[in-house]
């Protein structure tokens, strides 16, 4: 009997130890698992676009503004209107054409006017950025009397901003897209793919216009320049010289009699009642002494 029990004893403690082996080998397999393959390649798989242009993500919006902040400078759009009366006005544009050429600008429009009153050019300039100031300068000099000023800005750098911003969002899309149709397999997603990709070009194209007419109006100033001379003056405020003030009474007192003769002569129908009016009142006047 004792035989017996020995031999089982060395028997139950080896079946012990071989179990424990099994378990921690066991439970090292579950701490550590391996990837499968499916998840391997689920992993290398990009995520699709969102169906629209609305459905942004976050990180994109992230990179996104990171970028246009760190290229994007002030964007200010500086105009402005002048009006100057002037002695001569075929002189004075002449003086506008040479400060125009001096500082590498251009007339965008141009309209000349000339009534009973006065004589008016109306002149469009676009003229450099960086040369508004020295423009609105040389006309306060030595150019005539100026009698309105108005020199304003547009700080336009936010909507410029945010433009560029969908715009950078949109192109992302776009070659999202186009990696799409690449990879389809059916018609109709062919055909909604391209829909979408035809979409995003339109916005794209009207985005970048955008951008282009901002771009213009901040490098172009634009200056609205009204030059003037009144043909008829009161000689106690005209800053002009008496030579011009001379002629212009002339031309005025000349112009003033040629009104009046003219009104006379408008009045000829009324000259024709007057022998009917008189022979009617002496008819009268005889009748009444008999």
């Amino acid at each position: 009997m004792k035989k017996l029990i020995v031999p089982l004893f060395c028997l139950i403690l080896i079946n012990c130890g071989k179990s424990e082996n099994f378990a921690k080998e066991e439970v090292m397999e579950m701490a550590i698992p391996e990837d499968s393959p499916k998840d391997k390649n689920f992993a290398n798989v990009p995520p699709p676009p969102p169906s629209s242009i609305s459905e942004k993500t976050e990180s994109d919006d992230k990179y996104s503004n990171q970028y246009i902040n760190d290229t994007i400078t002030k964007k200010i759009i500086k105009n402005g209107e002048m009006s100057i009366q002037v002695g001569d006005v075929i002189k004075a544009q002449n003086q506008i054409n040479e400060i125009i050429k001096s500082n590498k600008a251009y007339i965008q429009k141009e309209k000349f006017q000339n009534s009973d009153t006065q004589d008016n050019i109306n002149i469009i300039i676009r003229v450099p950025h960086k040369n508004f100031d020295s423009l609105i300068n040389s006309f306060s000099n030595g150019l005539g009397s100026i009698v309105t000023k108005n020199i304003y800005t547009d700080d336009v750098t936010e909507q410029y901003s945010d433009t560029s911003i969908k715009l950078t969002n949109k192109k992302i899309y776009l070659e999202k897209y186009r990696d799409m149709l690449k990879k389809a397999t059916t018609t109709k997603d062919m055909l909604e793919i391209q829909e979408n990709i035809r979409e995003l070009e339109d916005e794209i194209d009207v985005s970048e216009g955008s951008l282009r007419f901002i771009d213009d109006r901040v490098n172009y100033s634009t200056l609205d320049l009204n030059l003037f001379k009144e043909k008829v003056r009161s000689s106690a405020t005209s800053k002009i010289g008496f030579r011009n003030r001379f002629g212009d009474s002339v031309t005025e007192g000349w112009n003033s009699f040629v009104a009046f003769f003219l009104g006379i002569i408008s009045l000829w129908p009324f000259f024709l009642l007057i022998p009917v009016i008189v022979f009617f009142w002496r008819k009268w006047r005889g009748r009444k002494r008999k």
